[in-house]
C-alpha cells in the first residue's frame, strides 16, 4: 500500500452536488467567454426532483459563480443522457437522447444569461430495434452541423443540418461490421473528423483499437487512404488503421482523443490485463492506461501507468478514465486507485480506504516516459472521469467526486479545478499543442 503526503493544491470549486457523464459524448464541456459549460445528468441522489434531469452547468471562471440550467426535466436516470455541446453565435448549442428506446434527439440553445430556448424534437427514421444513444457535435468549416449518435445496426450514424441546427438529413452509417464498436470523435483543423473506435463492446470482444477519419462523405485510415463511403460503403473498423493489437489478456476500449499542431491525432486508451478464460464480472483486477500518437507515417504506442481495478462489478473494462488536454496533448489527467507509475494500491490516510484519486501526467519524449503529480489525495470518495474544455486559455479540469456503482446509480459531484490550482503548471512538450 502506499499512503500520500500530496495534497490538493487548493480545495476544487464544486459547481453542482448532482451530477454524472458518460464519454461517448463530445464536447462535454467547453468553454465560451469566458463561462465553463458542462453537461451533466443528475441522479437525485440529492433531492428526488432532479433524478434524471438533464442540464448544462455554466460557471463563470473570474468571477466564480454558478448556475444550473436545467434542458429536460426527469428524462431518464442513465448517464448516457448527457449532451454534446457547440458554441454558437445565440448560446451553446446542446444536442442529447436517452439511452436507446427510441428516435429523438433533442437541442436547445443555452444563452449567456443563463436561459434556455424550448427544447426541440427530431425523429431520426427507425431503421432497427436500438434506437439513438450518445451525442457528438461539429461544426463543419462550410457552417453546417455534423452530429454523430450511435444509431443503426448499433453502429455510429451521421447526420447534417444546413441550418445552424433546426433541421436535420436522413442518417447515414458511418462504420458496418458485427455491430456495436465504441468510438471517440475529435475535429481538425480542416474539418476532417477523426474516429479511435473498438470493433465492439469489450464485455463481448477482445477489442483492438482503430483510427480513421470521415473527410465529407469520404472514410480515410491514417494515412488517408480511403476505406469506405459514409452511407453507401460504411467499413468495418478493422479496416481502418491499427493503433492497438489486442487479445484475451490484453483488451482495449477508447478513451480520448486529441489533435496536435500538426493535425495529427493523439489518442489515450486503457487496456484490461490477464482476463483470458474469467467469466465476466470476475475480471479488471489490472488495467493499464495507454497513449499513442500518429506521427506523419506511423502510430507510435507506449503505456502510461496502472490503471488500477475495474470500477464495478459486471463491467470489468470500466475503469476511472484518461483525459488527453487538448490544450496540450503532452499532459494527460487520469483517474486511479494504485499508484501509476508501481501499481501499488493507493490508500488514503483520511478514512484507511482505497479511493480512485486524479493524477496529472506529462511527456516530454511524446509518450515514452511519464512523470506524475497528484491533483487529489487523501480523499474520502472517488475522483472519476476527468476532462478538460476545449476553448480556454486558462487551464481547467473537471471531474466527478463521489460514488459510482453503475450508470443508472451513482451519487456524484461535480468539481474543478482553475489556472494556478492544478497543481505543477507546465513541463516540456516533445508533442507540441496547437496555439
Amino acid at each position: 500500500m502506499v499512503l500520500l503526503s500530496a495534497t490538493l493544491a487548493a480545495d476544487p470549486r464544486i459547481l453542482d452536488d448532482d451530477g454524472g457523464w458518460c464519454w461517448f459524448q463530445d464536447e462535454r464541456c467547453i468553454v465560451h467567454d469566458g463561462v465553463l459549460y458542462v453537461g451533466s445528468v443528475s441522479s437525485g441522489h440529492v433531492g428526488p426532483a432532479r433524478k434524471g434531469d438533464v442540464n448544462v452547468i455554466m460557471h463563470d471562471l473570474a468571477a466564480k459563480t454558478t448556475r444550473i440550467v436545467e434542458l429536460d426535466d426527469q428524462l431518464q436516470l442513465d448517464d448516457h443522457d448527457n449532451p454534446a455541446l457547440l458554441a454558437s453565435e445565440e448560446g451553446v448549442l446542446a444536442i442529447w437522447a436517452t439511452h436507446g428506446g427510441n428516435w429523438k434527439i433533442y437541442s436547445s440553445t443555452v444563452k449567456a444569461d443563463g436561459t434556455a430556448t424550448p427544447k426541440q424534437t427530431h425523429l431520426i427514421q427507425p431503421a432497427d430495434g436500438y434506437g439513438v444513444t450518445y451525442a457528438n457535435l461539429f461544426r463543419m468549416p462550410n457552417g453546417d452541423l455534423v452530429h454523430i449518435f450511435r444509431g443503426a445496426g448499433w453502429d455510429p450514424n451521421v447526420i447534417r443540418s444546413t441550418d445552424g441546427g433546426d433541421t436535420w438529413g436522413e442518417p447515414k452509417r458511418l462504420l458496418g461490421g458485427p455491430g456495436r464498436p465504441y468510438v471517440r470523435y475529435a475535429q481538425d483543423s480542416v474539418g476532417r473528423i477523426h474516429l479511435f473506435a473498438t470493433e465492439q463492446h469489450p464485455r463481448n470482444f477482445d477489442n483492438s483499437l482503430f483510427h480513421g477519419m470521415l473527410d465529407g462523405d469520404r472514410v480515410l485510415d491514417s494515412a488517408g487512404t480511403q476505406v469506405g463511403t459514409l452511407g453507401t460503403r460504411p467499413p468495418a473498423p478493422e479496416l481502418l488503421t491499427e493503433v492497438f493489437k489486442g487479445d484475451a489478456n490484453n483488451v482495449g476500449w477508447c478513451s480520448s482523443i486529441e489533435i496536435d499542431v500538426y493535425d495529427h491525432p493523439v489518442v489515450a486508451y486503457s487496456v484490461q490485463k490477464d482476463s483470458a478464460g474469467m467469466k465476466v464480472g470476475t475480471g479488471g483486477a489490472d488495467h493499464r492506461y495507454r497513449y499513442a500518437r500518429w506521427d506523419g507515417s506511423a502510430w507510435i504506442d507506449n503505456e502510461v501507468g496502472f490503471a488500477g481495478t475495474r470500477l464495478f462489478a459486471r463491467e470489468d473494462d470500466y475503469t476511472g478514465l484518461i483525459s488527453i488536454d487538448p490544450g496540450n496533448p503532452s499532459t494527460v489527467y487520469l483517474s486511479t486507485n494504485a499508484h501509476p507509475e508501481t501499481g501499488s494500491p493507493v490508500l488514503s490516510r483520511v478514512d484507511e480506504q482505497r479511493h480512485w484519486e486524479i493524477w496529472r501526467g506529462d511527456t516530454a519524449d511524446g509518450g515514452g516516459t511519464w512523470t506524475f503529480t497528484p491533483v487529489t489525495a487523501d480523499s474520502e470518495a472517488d475522483n472519476l472521469r476527468p476532462m478538460v474544455p476545449t476553448g480556454s486559455s486558462t487551464p481547467v479540469l473537471v471531474w466527478l467526486r463521489g460514488n459510482y456503482r453503475t450508470y443508472t446509480d451513482y451519487d456524484q459531484a461535480v468539481c474543478c479545478l482553475v489556472g494556478d490550482e492544478i497543481p505543477t503548471l507546465g513541463t516540456g512538450s516533445a508533442v507540441p499543442s496547437r496555439p
